[in-house]
């Protein structure tokens, strides 16, 4: 089963790991490359957001939703990483799980990475890492090999090599990161004015603004559910739980994205 101790030979180095060992591995190093994208790029750099050159996805407003959808995806393969990682804990005492742990994290953290280069700025040309200079070629390059290639390499290197103890305080460690690393992609900054609401199924637009006015708030831009909205106060954006909303944006029930956008007032 999944949750069994790896076999291993007379060495008592384990030959192989379960798969739901290997996907959690995988898919909390994706997870916390996501992450750390979204904190440093997204918000605090802006140097780019998801769909930056997409054509007809609209203004600031418009692309920091997406850039909230790509935070909430991050925190699904958060989550079921972490289940399978807890899931699988039995395997944590086992001589090298540390080892194969870290070389797992940094093969799912190096492959996003590849992937969103190649892919998403290439291929499908939905962002580049830096959408702000004349040349954004270099800096795709650059995001490529250092955040992508290197730790990839890394982590296939690390996982041929064998060997290690267990891998208790490596899972506790990730783990940890994990639960470090939602919450700070989710806060806003404290004077965060403006947020991203998300309204219960079955809300027409007409009562989504109805409960956007009665929270003190002006819709920018929205609709089917999802709406950029700006406070003077920012302190009155919770009212809106009260009005059918799911949640809102500028707090840890949110993905924070829009709060952290330099656009104007």
């Amino acid at each position: 089963g999944n949750g069994m101790m790896p076999r291993a030979p007379a060495s008592g180095i384990p030959t192989s790991f379960p798969t739901s060992f290997k996907a959690a591995g995988i898919l909390l190093g994706v997870a916390l490359s996501g992450f750390f994208d979204g904190i440093l790029f997204h918000q605090i750099l802006q140097w780019h957001h998801l769909l930056s050159l997409v054509p007809g996805v609209g203004g600031l407003p418009r692309q920091v939703v997406y850039d909230g959808l790509f935070h909430a995806a991050m925190y699904g393969l958060a989550a079921a990483g972490l289940i399978l990682l807890i899931r699988t804990r039995s395997v944590w005492t086992a001589q090298g799980s540390g080892r194969a742990l870290i070389a797992l994290l940094l093969i799912g953290f190096g492959a996003w990475n590849v992937f969103d280069v190649t892919v998403d700025h290439w291929i499908l040309g939905l962002h580049r890492a830096r959408v702000d200079v004349a040349d954004p070629l270099p800096w795709d390059i650059g995001w490529l090999f250092l955040l992508g290639l290197v730790p990839l390499a890394a982590g296939l290197k690390l996982q041929r090599s064998g060997g290690g103890g267990g891998g208790r305080g490596v899972a506790l460690g990730t783990m940890a990161a994990v639960l470090i690393s939602a919450p700070w992609a989710a806060q806003p900054p404290a004077d965060a004015r403006s947020a991203i609401a998300v309204f219960a199924p079955g809300m027409s637009d007409g009562q989504a603004l109805n409960a956007i006015a009665a929270s003190g708030g002006l819709a920018v831009s929205g609709r089917q559910g999802v709406w950029a909205v700006t406070w003077d106060d920012p302190g009155q954006a919770w009212r809106l739980y009260g009005h059918g909303a799911l949640f809102v944006s500028n707090s840890l029930l949110g993905a924070g994205c829009l709060a952290w956008s330099r656009g104007p007032d």
